[in-house]
């Protein structure tokens, strides 16, 4: 069980101001169920650059935080389009995790909607939800209960969680 947490916003419109954050008290408050005496922050929003998302992941684990949650980045953005936003979350976790889980959910227009990782660097817990609060919330508490159910089977939980945002999309 998690005892430390990070909460890690990600995304320019994040860091300038134009989006407000209404995920990450909605995360913390849905981990609290899992552990309520855990100590869980939230940093400040990180811009949409790989190497940041990346050299944050790794500064939180160095610093033994044993849970972080990424929030945002989970598509397929400026992959499909230029008029899109960057998205690297997701490429920032598969680049770094050891041990690693994902599943991908695309449109029908072919365009990935989202892609959630659920893996451990080191000792730390890492995984992914999308930025959208709806999506955020399914993924979460898809991640609580199969985290509470078996917190070592990161391979059904990634599953649970994207099973989740399917039906909530209906695809």
């Amino acid at each position: 069980m998690f005892t430390k947490a990070v909460i890690i916003p990600t995304g320019d419109e994040l860091a300038s101001g134009i989006v407000l954050d209404t995920d990450s008290p909605m995360i913390m408050g849905e981990l609290l169920k899992l552990n309520g005496g855990a100590f869980i922050s939230r940093t400040a929003p990180v811009l949409d650059k790989e190497e940041s998302i990346t050299d944050t992941i790794k500064g939180f684990a160095e610093q033994g935080y044993d849970l972080i949650v990424l929030i945002g980045g989970s598509g397929g953005g400026h992959r499909y389009s230029t008029t899109l936003g960057k998205d690297f979350t997701h490429s920032s976790l598969e680049s770094i995790l050891e041990e690693k889980h994902s599943c991908e959910l695309y449109g029908k227009n072919g365009h990935m909607w989202s892609k959630l990782v659920i893996g451990r660097l080191g000792e730390t817990l890492v995984f992914n939800v999308p930025g959208p609060y709806e999506e955020a919330a399914v993924v979460t508490k898809a991640f609580v209960k199969s985290y509470g159910a078996d917190s070592n089977d990161l391979e059904g939980a990634n599953k649970s969680m994207m099973k989740a945002l399917e039906a909530k999309y209906g695809a």
